[in-house]
């Protein structure tokens, strides 16, 4: 294998696929991205065996085909450090030699063939959505879902698919996140009554890989894996095994509540205000909610008490809730300062629910105790 190519490109869709690569493995060539090259181009693959990437590299004049299998820590260091515009990269059965006008390297190499098979897009049944709305999706489901769990289930994304529309949810028990969007089936592709939960670890790094510049991502749910395709990447990852909550069910159907809609930036200043004086063992917040002013209020015995007032339009009667800010300020940090949220809450013993961008976006907190 011998090519030339564009170092800044090269990097970028090196450091792409190192996301995917775990730092440390019982199988040592995991460590390492390959490098295969053909005349139609040259793909970087990475893979930890329960989610992969495929990635085009840009700026390669392909010279001899081949593959090479790249340290992580090595190859990534020279493509930082070296300031040459262009490198050429050969690789035999000896290792691989990296060539900069004013610099060179031998890298030693494990077998290519040894590399397990990280699977291309194939599929003719997918969903086609736009990449800035599956980001967001990662974005604002993620964070709700809990790896610790001995409920496999709870370690990922539940990820439903009709005829014309995504749902994700996530949750940890405590509580759950649910976004949805609009997305096209192509050849009739849809969940069904299939669990289709996507690994959290995944849903991060399919996350930070992806860009707005994406346009769309194709998304096929297949048996026990889903892959997801973007104009120059394939992702891959394993599915979570075991049956996701009812989580139609914990969104309460609520006629009475009261619905009261702040602006997120100076909610969220408040909420870390009042969260001042909190700790590890008491986290709870009360949401004191009357007569025009929310009233954020916490105490412990090692640090004191703290009170926040905020303005809000509610004059109803008072309504006061114990929440644990950090799940509050979780749902925050992934929404624009500017927008508005609507807070549907009902008393101390009931759910907290918010909802964004017209109820497609949902996050619903149970209380804590009020005597935490």
């Amino acid at each position: 294998m011998k090519i030339m190519c564009d170092r800044e490109k090269l990097a970028s869709a090196f450091q792409t696929a190192a996301l995917f690569a775990p730092s440390r493995s019982p199988k040592p060539i995991l460590q390492n991205v390959k490098l295969e090259v053909t005349k139609a181009g040259a793909i970087f693959m990475a893979t930890d065996m329960e989610v992969g990437v495929r990635i085009a590299v840009e700026g390669v004049e392909v010279m001899k085909e081949g593959m090479a299998v790249l340290p992580l820590a090595n190859f990534g260091a020279i493509l930082r450090e070296s300031s040459d515009e262009k490198l050429q990269i050969e690789a035999n059965t000896k290792g691989t030699v990296v060539k900069g006008e004013w610099s060179e390297y031998k890298l030693t190499g494990e077998d290519p063939a040894e590399f397990p098979v990280v699977a291309p897009f194939d599929e003719k049944k997918y969903h086609v959505i736009p990449a800035p709305l599956f980001k967001q999706i990662i974005l604002r489901t993620e964070f709700a879902t809990d790896m610790e769990s001995s409920r496999y289930a709870l370690g990922g994304v539940l990820v439903e698919l009709d005829e014309k529309r995504i749902i994700a949810v996530g949750t940890d028990g405590r509580r759950l996140a649910k976004m949805e969007g609009p997305a096209e089936s192509v050849g009739g592709h849809k969940t069904g009554d299939t669990m289709t939960i996507i690994r959290t670890q995944s849903m991060r790094a399919i996350g930070r890989a992806l860009s707005d510049s994406d346009g769309q991502v194709h998304v096929a749910a297949r048996g026990n894996d889903v892959l997801i395709r973007t104009e120059r990447a394939v992702y891959y990852s394993r599915l979570v095994e075991g049956r996701f909550p009812r989580w139609r069910d914990v969104f309460p159907q609520r006629r009475d509540a009261a619905k009261i809609d702040v602006t997120v930036g100076p909610f969220h200043s408040a909420l870390r205000q009042a969260a001042v004086v909190t700790n590890q063992e008491s986290r709870g917040i009360d949401f004191n909610f009357g007569d025009g002013t929310l009233t954020l209020a916490a105490s412990t015995a090692e640090a004191g008490q703290s009170k926040v007032d905020m303005p809000i339009a509610y004059s109803g009667p008072p309504i006061s809730v114990t929440l644990d800010h950090r799940f509050v300020a979780d749902f925050l940090k992934v929404l624009n300062p500017e927008q508005t949220v609507t807070i549907d809450i009902e008393n101390a013993e009931a759910a907290a629910v918010f909802f964004a961008d017209d109820q497609a976006y949902g996050y619903v907190v149970m209380p804590l105790s009020r005597d935490r």
